[in-house]
């Protein structure tokens, strides 16, 4: 099994993570090194094991809590494995599946667990696995179900990629279909038939006239988005369809609840009938909370906001003001040519110990 040294520069522990394979689903090795480090060099934390995340907490009786979260798990393999490392000292960088989404985060917040022994702030650290594939094996929601009080806190700090500057709340997705049917005929004999794809050509129009929203929240920018994302139909090459789907995506503010982000697009689609086959709620930036205003300070006031998901909408949902903020540019994630600035590493790790006080 790896060892990992948990007092080591945590630029050198994230190359560390990185070369333990951990594709969702097959997390197992690096749970194993992540607890067998914690016992072996964190005695002041209580961790315990949920399947193949590793849960560590201080219990001080300090009046609030923050909870750092990682997720251990990687997209697949991509030729970008073991890890590379160029340069040196802060202009050293660390090339590798991981790198970015997210074990530079993992290794600052392990970094911390081991080493930040009397914070200010009572702290938990989540460890989970099976974040990059369907929601419904996300970690966090087993974690939530089984052992809720390890995910209670003033603040949730997740460490996904935010180029080292806070990232306070996240926009809500929400994924619809719009199906149209009509009546199948010979191409050569168009006229008896109804073309479904054609139908679709109204709603089409609609989403190219859209002007998406923009919206100030806690002084933060956020953009909405509606995108078709996928059509599908046809029958063959001379045949008229009779069914077609276009599925939309919709991108909106954290000011918009689900029930206001679906009535909104049925407005917009106003006449067709929609589904709605995928949902995530926002999470709001949360910036008033005492503890986050705390983290923000101790980050020099730079604070910008989230463009996509992440799960920060997850603790936000439990009550709590949430953010995200780890090493790493984030448009690198999922792609062949992860890399992080061991600079960025070190930095976030500094802000981290200003604010939890030791």
């Amino acid at each position: 099994m790896t060892t990992l040294d948990l007092h080591a520069d945590p630029v050198d522990l994230t190359a560390a993570l990185v070369d333990v394979q951990s594709v969702s689903g097959q997390e197992v090795a690096l749970a194993d090194a992540v607890q067998a480090a914690l016992l072996a060099q964190a005695g002041h934390l209580e961790v315990v094991r949920n399947g193949d995340a590793v849960l560590a907490r201080t219990n001080l009786g300090r009046p609030s809590r923050v909870v750092l979260a990682g997720h251990l798990d990687t997209v697949p393999v991509n030729e970008n494995l073991p890890v590379r490392r160029e340069g040196s000292g802060d202009d050293e960088v660390l090339h590798g599946l991981g790198t970015v989404d997210m074990k530079g985060g993992d290794a600052v917040f392990l970094h911390l667990a081991a080493t930040v022994t009397e914070p200010r702030h009572d702290v938990t650290f989540v460890f989970y696995d099976n974040e990059e594939v369907e929601a419904v094996r996300n970690g966090l929601g087993r974690i939530e179900r089984e052992l809720p009080e390890w995910l209670a806190g003033d603040l949730a700090i997740v460490g996904e990629p935010s180029n080292a500057v806070i990232e306070a709340g996240c926009q809500g997705t929400m994924r619809v279909e719009l199906r149209q049917t009509g009546k199948r005929a010979h191409t050569a004999r168009a006229w008896m038939g109804v073309n479904a794809i054609h139908a679709l050509g109204e709603p089409l129009r609609r989403l190219e006239a859209y002007e998406a929203r923009v919206v100030d929240i806690d002084g933060l920018t956020y953009r909405e988005g509606l995108q078709a994302v996928r059509i599908a139909g046809g029958v063959a090459g001379n045949v008229v369809p009779d069914e077609a789907v276009l599925a939309v995506n919709f991108r909106f503010a954290p000011d918009r609840s689900p029930e206001q982000a679906e009535k909104h697009l049925r407005e917009v689609f106003d006449g067709y009938e929609l589904s709605v086959v995928d949902l995530s709620p926002g999470a709001l930036p949360g910036l008033t909370a005492p503890a986050t205003a705390e983290l923000v300070q101790a980050a020099g006031g730079e604070v910008a906001a989230k463009l996509g998901w992440t799960d920060v909408a997850r603790f936000a949902a439990l009550g709590m003001a949430a953010v995200n903020f780890g090493p790493g540019n984030p448009t690198l994630a999922h792609t062949r040519e992860e890399h992080v600035a061991a600079r960025e590493i070190r930095q976030v790790t500094r802000v981290l110990r200003d604010f939890l006080g030791q």
